[in-house]
């Protein structure tokens, strides 16, 4: 009797292309500080890729009959939740990669920069892009004062408010228009201390531009409003090739997570 044909390893060799690349792009990324989940999950997927790519065939003969049909409808099934996650992935890294900026309806009484990692304690490549247009933002209405935003960075001497202040400052922004928030750990915090800071300095918040990243433009300012601004409008920056996929992949979870919590 011919034994069962086991099919071409083809989806192992496909899988194992895939894992490595996969833990290439973690590695990079974290052997460069840059710790989140954007960055982490990319690994973990890359191990799983692996892990089915060497085990393929014990796995082909694990489920092939005469072995019991609930093992093919679990695989099938699990194969099916898995493209159903990559599909609305997908549709949200389309939905993102649009223009999400707004143009301000009046001059903004504050630009508020919101901070995105500093390590070794200097600005990652995707908080640099979102300063550099804060210096355009802030040169164009001179009138508005620049409030950092970014508390203490994980396991660093520094705050991303101060290293952020920094690199304004190096690049000609006066002092006297800036304001610190250092004590800020989520975009909600980024926006409320911002807020009750400018408040205590006398200074009006709105109208308010938020200066942001392409990505995150829309959620900062569904987080705005829950914050209590009302006339908000916002400003991005363009997110770094190298990062710009690690960074979309952690919003489309801080997004989900961020509806499902009814923060917006």
């Amino acid at each position: 009797m011919k034994p069962p044909t086991l099919g071409r390893p083809w989806p192992a060799v496909a899988l194992g292309l895939v894992g490595a690349l996969l833990l290439v792009d973690s590695a990079v990324l974290l052997a460069q500080h840059q710790v989140n989940f954007g960055t982490i999950l990319p690994g973990l997927l890359g191990v799983a890729a692996g892990l089915l790519a060497w085990h393929w065939p014990a796995l082909r003969r694990w489920r092939a009959p005469p072995a019991p049909r609930w093992r093919r409808v679990l695989w099938r099934t699990s194969w099916g939740v898995f493209a159903l996650w990559l599909l609305s992935l997908l549709v949200f890294f389309a939905f993102i990669r649009a223009d999400h900026s707004t143009s301000p309806d009046q001059a903004p009484a504050a630009i508020v920069v919101l901070g995105s990692g500093t390590p070794r304690c200097q600005p990652s490549a995707t908080l640099s892009a979102r300063l550099d247009e804060a210096l355009q933002q802030a040169r164009h209405w001179p009138q508005a004062v620049v409030v950092v935003s970014g508390g203490p960075d994980r396991w660093l001497d520094c705050t991303e408010a101060d290293v952020m202040a920094d690199y304004l400052l190096q690049q000609g922004l006066p002092e006297a228009r800036l304001l610190r928030e250092s004590r800020s750990t989520s975009t909600f915090e980024n926006l409320r201390w911002s807020r009750e800071l400018l408040a205590s300095r006398g200074q009006a918040a709105e109208p308010l531009l938020l200066v942001t990243s392409d990505f995150h433009a829309l959620r900062a300012r569904l987080i705005a409003r829950r914050a209590g601004f009302i006339d908000v409008a916002s400003a991005t920056a363009p997110t770094p090739l190298p990062v710009r996929y690690n960074a979309w992949l952690r919003e489309y979870f801080a997004f989900a997570s961020g509806w499902m919590l009814g923060e917006y």
